[in-house]
């Protein structure tokens, strides 16, 4: 025993990977939005898998005068590529109250540095559009249960697209400051401030369409597991 080197199997076998299947579903962002165009909107996902092989589903979107608007709804197969990032390849379609669009999808997932979540991806259309969208929050614990959540995201298209009043460039940005308190890991109420702004022709498209291009909002919402 005492001249065991430390790269021998360990007395029950060599590890192996977890096959067991996990599940989880969470909603993010579960939310009413109060300003000059208030609206409400969410963004959530669900994952069925093993430790290496998972399937994804997201979806996200936001209500406004009865309206659905950009509603995303995105398929993918994720795997580790390093101890804090997944790839992931799969598809998005846009289904809302506008024409909808199909795309394939590839992006990555992870943690960076200091723990801030950070997510990127690019998509590609069968009609020569292309896609890119950027992603970053970080959970700073005030206390053990509240918890301060700086978000962005940001969406770029390389044509405009005239029908879902999206333009070249950079398109929109969406960010917010949420404070959350965890009654529980499955559910946390917050409130917070939320920023939208469009650029461009996207904001071209929203002034014809009658629509603001910036607005700041009072956010209410719930973050909830399932």
């Amino acid at each position: 025993m005492g001249d065991a080197a430390p790269t021998d199997a360990a007395p029950f076998g060599a590890p192996v990977d977890d096959e067991h299947v996990f599940y989880h579903a969470m909603l993010s962002e579960f939310e009413g939005r109060y300003g000059r165009d208030s609206n409400f909107r969410w963004e959530g996902e669900t994952w069925a898998g093993t430790d290496m092989n998972r399937v994804l589903l997201r979806s996200e979107g936001e209500v406004t005068g009865g309206k659905v608007e950009d509603g995303q709804q995105e398929l993918f197969y994720s795997r580790p590529i390093s101890t804090y990032f997944n790839a992931q390849i799969g598809t998005r379609y846009d289904l809302d109250s506008r024409p909808g669009r199909g795309w394939a999808a590839f992006g990555i997932e992870g943690l960076a540095p200091l723990f801030f979540h950070v997510a990127a991806a690019v998509y590609a259309s069968d009609t020569g559009h292309y896609g890119a969208k950027l992603e970053g929050s970080y959970d700073q614990l005030l206390t053990q249960t509240l918890i301060l959540q700086p978000q962005i995201e940001m969406n770029f298209y390389t044509k405009d697209d005239s029908a879902r009043l999206t333009g070249s460039g950079l398109s929109d940005i969406d960010m917010g400051l949420r404070l959350r308190y965890e009654f529980s890991r499955k559910f946390a109420p917050y409130i917070g401030i939320t920023y939208v702004s469009k650029f461009g022709d996207t904001a071209s498209f929203a002034r014809a369409a009658g629509e603001t291009t910036s607005d700041v909002r009072f956010t209410v919402g719930a973050r909830i597991w399932f």
